[in-house]
């Protein structure tokens, strides 16, 4: 659970903040969080793969914002912990690249990134996270980085190509995916070339964690039926509206928090009017570079409306991944970085392949990782995510890129991430 989550205790005062917010009255129906409740006695539940597609039509499906034929090399990966949706394309013998998406759009949101890759010669590998987009959602475990290592193995094995070992693949993690990506690495280093983390979460600061927020994804404040019927009406797109990416991104920080110091000051007046406000470049960025009706805004309407398991992911996920304050996954990163970096320095001039670039030791190659960030991300401030690698890392730990746009980074500037990634996997 993340700290802030943890640490939280009921407080009458601040609970009766959140009720009268949102208007919950105290004739709240006993049948409607009996209803809210009722995903308790399924143990998974089945994606749109499982209960939208065999009602449409082939038309109908293709004319979904995310159809399950999105991306190239599509296949439905059974697991004890529910189906997976899994893409998997480009030159057979090629680097390989795992790409991990956000905490809300599914892996079509790097459709454009991964195409760049393939285009360069790289074999790319993406998948939904378990509650998103066409995988299923398992209900009787939380989604902290034990699940989702699970699910990355998982997917991972399922390829007719190796991909485990030393030095198997590259990792490209956007938003939550950076922050699975560095804990993944605590415990699997010697199976990743290197990592790029995009706009990455794992050191976000707790004190970004609005009160709403603090409550709403908090046990133990209010009953949990409550919680999930509060949640649900947030995130379910209303008429003529849609549920947009930067909704969703404003349920893991509050982006209208006061600033305290100046840099904070300028860094908040920055962003009043971005990305975070549902910004045109955020909520209309596309997602697949063949379907320009497929945006954020749509894809995200069409998964609330129609992915049963979204809400039990979402709020998990907020709960037990690595998303806040994970100094400790960080620091290890840093330790494992540190010793590629003094294998290679104790090698001096010798040029044997085994020990050149940190090479003695598998995986992490270069000793280093790269960080590619939105000079107006609301959700992942650069000024803090930099100051904080520093700490963690240490000054020759990473590469820093910033790109002048938000955290729709990955979506907007997907070709030019893949050439940052390209750039940096030649330099180590």
């Amino acid at each position: 659970m993340a700290a802030w989550a943890s640490n939280l205790r009921p407080n009458v005062t601040m609970s009766c903040i959140v009720l009268g917010a949102v208007g919950v009255s105290l004739g709240f129906s006993v049948r409607v969080l009996m209803s809210q409740n009722s995903t308790k006695e399924t143990v998974i539940i089945p994606s749109p793969r499982a209960t939208q597609l065999p009602k449409l039509s082939k038309e109908e499906t293709s004319a979904l914002p995310y159809p399950p034929d999105a991306l190239p090399g599509a296949r439905d990966v059974e697991t004890p912990y529910g189906t997976i949706k899994v893409f998997e394309w480009g030159p057979e013998d090629g680097e390989k690249v795992l790409l991990l998406h956000g905490i809300s759009t599914p892996c079509l949101s790097l459709g454009i990134l991964g195409e760049a890759l393939v285009e360069r010669g790289y074999r790319v590998m993406v998948f939904d996270f378990f509650g998103r987009g066409y995988s299923d959602a398992p209900t009787d475990i939380p989604y902290d980085i034990r699940l989702y290592s699970t699910q990355m193995l998982l997917a991972l094995a399922s390829s007719k190509l190796p991909w485990t070992g030393d030095n198997g693949f590259h990792i490209i993690g956007y938003s939550l995916g950076g922050g699975l990506a560095v804990s993944f690495a605590k415990y699997y280093s010697h199976m990743i070339r290197s990592l790029v983390l995009v706009a990455s979460g794992g050191l976000i600061r707790s004190e970004h964690v609005s009160r709403r927020s603090r409550i709403l994804y908090s046990k133990g404040v209010l009953p949990e039926p409550l919680l999930r019927w509060l949640v649900r009406r947030r995130i379910t797109p209303q008429p003529a509206t849609t549920t947009s990416e930067a909704k969703m991104a404003s349920e893991v920080v509050a982006t209208t928090t006061t600033a305290t110091t100046t840099s904070e000051q300028s860094t908040k007046k920055h962003h009043k009017n971005s990305d975070a406000s549902g910004g045109d470049s955020f909520d209309n960025a596309v997602l697949s570079p063949h379907r320009p009706n497929s945006t954020v805004s749509s894809v995200m309407a069409w998964q609330v409306q129609h992915q049963q398991g979204f809400l039990t992911a979402f709020m998990s996920s907020i709960r037990h991944a690595p998303i806040y304050e994970q100094r400790e996954d960080w620091m290890k990163l840093g330790q494992l970085l540190a010793a590629r970096r003094k294998a290679s320095s104790a090698s001096g001039a010798d040029e044997d392949e085994e020990s050149v670039g940190g090479r003695s030791l598998p995986g992490l190659l270069g000793g280093k990782v790269l960080l590619v960030l939105g000079s107006t991300d609301p959700v992942i401030v650069k000024e803090e995510l930099i100051h904080d690698a520093i700490s963690v890392l240490g000054e020759d730990g990473f590469e820093a890129v910033v790109l002048d746009c938000g955290h729709e980074i990955v979506m907007t500037r997907g070709e030019e991430v893949a050439g940052l990634a390209a750039g940096f996997w030649s330099r180590i």
